[in-house]
């Protein structure tokens, strides 16, 4: 039996319908990603869910005593009181008749709070954005829902916190549903897809890797079938401009057909296109863009930043990471000389032109129009040189003339970012900085930034959370810890906690000894492996290549496009074996590292 379920359902703001003839059900356990294009409808669909919203055709059913929650996008402004207490409120009796008691209430937030390392007697409004994030969490979550809601979960928390709630919503036993731009979020998470597009959603019952190859066939095979279609079309408007000399051999049937094809034309919801991403680089800064020698700064008793020293050169790429509160925006304040070291100095480049692309959005005028916050008074601008019509170059990010007109208050979050891409990417730079630019794009404007980024020729200071942001265009990671120290990685995110959890494993080891109180087996000598390891190490490569072969038969039967054909019963069993291959593989490539290391090593 369904949770939740949605037959026919239609939701109009204006025409057209924003979502239209929605037929899906919900049962227990999935964990369903949401995705679609900013302004698609994700999070109507998501409060028509909740029941904030009510359908304006069609049915949407709740399962008795099935109890629904929804985490909100955005952290209210105007919630105060004990983190406790507003954990407390996610206890309802609406849907169980059931009032729990007081006793029950303590313990399961005691519980939450723990697991969510929160602090119960802290101030709410004291906190960080993404300790708010968690404590409304703990209050979503309190009460056990048999369906969860979360709309953007990982906005705003560091990487620790997501990879913290990855792992706690991994073992969540109810069903989720959920939208993310964060893909290895979604990697990790989703077991099935649901995407809003143009109206109807599309439900894909598979992980996110398996949808992406199959969402572009399906586009590939929809492109083709509206090729065919539109040329049917045209031949038979033709045939029916042909005048007089044809009228004699005109038949009501075909005009009755031709009028249909123009109805069904007419009602075709054409895909949203691409936001189009041009960065206008000035000249080249000189090939030191920065150093800083014996930085320290702190607030109070507090150190932000002790002892550092670096050199940034023209074209690095720095992806800089660290828990919430650790110093990242004030890192980069101080390396702009926005602040003043307590100690040590900064010394900067030559030519440098620098674009800041802000946290908190503070460049925003709330009560402008887009026009008004990205022209700055002109309705002309100059984008490489040539002449660009303030709409015309708002349209390349996506917004209609009627979208442009409306105040900055009225956006949705991912509709402000482009709009303060849209301002920064007029203006010429060879330096950008960019402090957590991902939150609210969709996975489209994502993957075009970040080709962007790539191809920038410029340096580049990102602060981020989005992990595969990061490994596709940081080339070196700063690590806050949160204590003022800062220590450089080469690479991306990846390379930085390899490299990381690398360096701290001699640190554990000595721990690991004293807590089992007995002498570690002597090694032997000589290659530093057992002789059953070294016959393992031997027996490895070949358990390998047998493994890769099998990935890549595997690969190629389900790049045929009859694959997606046959019944779901016929997939799965693919799909799945693909899976296990791919996990068995990851352990063998772990063992051999393992392996290979200590022989070097010894």
């Amino acid at each position: 039996m369904s949770l939740l379920s949605l037959k026919d359902v239609t939701f109009t703001f204006s025409q057209p319908p924003l979502l239209e003839g929605l037929t899906a059900e919900i049962h227990r356990g999935e964990k369903i990603g949401l995705l679609g294009r900013n302004g698609a409808g994700k999070s109507t669909l998501m409060k028509l869910l909740a029941g904030e919203l009510e359908v304006d055709d069609g049915q949407l059913q709740k399962g008795d005593g099935v109890i629904v929650r929804r985490l909100l996008q955005e952290v209210p402004t105007d919630m105060h009181g004990k983190v406790a207490d507003i954990a407390a409120q996610g206890f309802t009796n609406t849907e169980t008749g059931h009032a729990p008691a007081d006793w029950e209430i303590h313990h399961q937030v005691e519980k939450i709070l723990s697991r969510m390392n929160l602090p119960p007697e802290a101030e709410f409004s004291t906190l960080s954005s993404g300790l708010k994030r968690r404590v409304l969490l703990a209050q979503a979550v309190v009460q056990q829902p048999d369906v969860l809601l979360l709309d953007e979960p990982t906005n705003h928390l560091d990487i620790a916190s997501i990879r913290w709630l990855e792992t706690f919503l991994q073992s969540y036993e109810g069903t989720l549903v959920f939208i993310t731009h964060d893909r290895v979020f979604l990697q990790a998470l989703a077991t099935r897809i649901w995407e809003v597009d143009r109206g109807r959603m599309f439900d894909w019952e598979c992980d996110y890797d398996t949808f992406l190859r199959r969402k572009q066939q399906m586009l590939e095979a929809e492109e083709k079938q509206n090729e065919l279609f539109d040329k049917k079309l045209a031949e038979e408007e033709r045939w029916i401009r042909q005048g007089i000399k044809a009228r004699r051999t005109r038949n009501e049937g075909r005009v009755r057909a031709l009028k249909q094809l123009r109805q069904e034309r007419a009602a075709r919801r054409a895909k949203t296109g691409n936001v189009r991403l041009l960065s206008q680089e000035s000249e080249r800064s000189g090939q030191l863009v920065l150093e800083a020698e014996n930085l320290s700064f702190g607030y109070g008793d507090r150190l932000i930043v002790d002892d550092f020293s670096t050199v940034i050169s023209r074209g690095d790429k720095i992806g800089l990471v660290g828990p919430n509160g650790a110093g990242k925006s004030t890192l980069l304040k101080l390396l702009l000389g926005q602040l003043e070291p307590s100690t040590g100095s900064i010394r900067h480049g030559t030519k440098l032109n620098i674009l800041y692309f802000d946290q908190l959005r503070e460049q925003i005028d709330e009560e402008k129009t887009v026009v008004e916050n990205v022209g700055e008074g002109q309705t002309t601008l100059l984008i490489n040189g040539k002449q660009k019509h303030i709409y015309g170059y708002l349209q390349d990010f996506l917004f209609t003339p009627e979208r442009a007109r409306r105040p900055a208050r009225y956006l949705s979050g991912g509709e402000r970012n482009r709009m303060l891409l849209a301002r920064l990417l007029k203006r010429e730079s060879n330096l950008l900085i960019l402090d957590e630019p991902t939150n609210d794009l969709d996975a489209e404007t994502l993957e075009l930034l970040e080709e962007l980024l790539i191809d920038y020729s410029g340096t580049i200071f990102l602060v981020s959370h989005d992990r595969a942001f990061l490994n596709n265009v940081a080339t070196t990671i700063f690590a806050l810890d949160g204590d003022g120290q800062i220590r450089e990685y080469d690479g991306g995110y990846d390379d930085y906690a390899r490299q990381a959890d690398k360096a701290a494993a001699p640190a554990e080891k000595p721990k690991e000894k004293q807590k089992k109180a007995e002498p570690a087996p002597a090694r032997p000598k000589g290659k530093g492996l057992t002789y059953g390891e070294q016959m393992e190490l031997e027996k490895l490569p070949k358990q390998i290549e047998t493994f890769e072969s099998e990935q890549s038969e595997l690969h190629q039967q389900m790049s045929d496009p009859a694959f997606y054909q046959q019944p779901i019963s016929g997939q799965e069993p693919v799909i799945s074996r693909l899976k296990e291959v791919e996990e068995q593989l990851g352990k063998l490539y772990e063992r051999w590292e393992s392996l290979e290391e200590r022989q070097q090593n010894a």
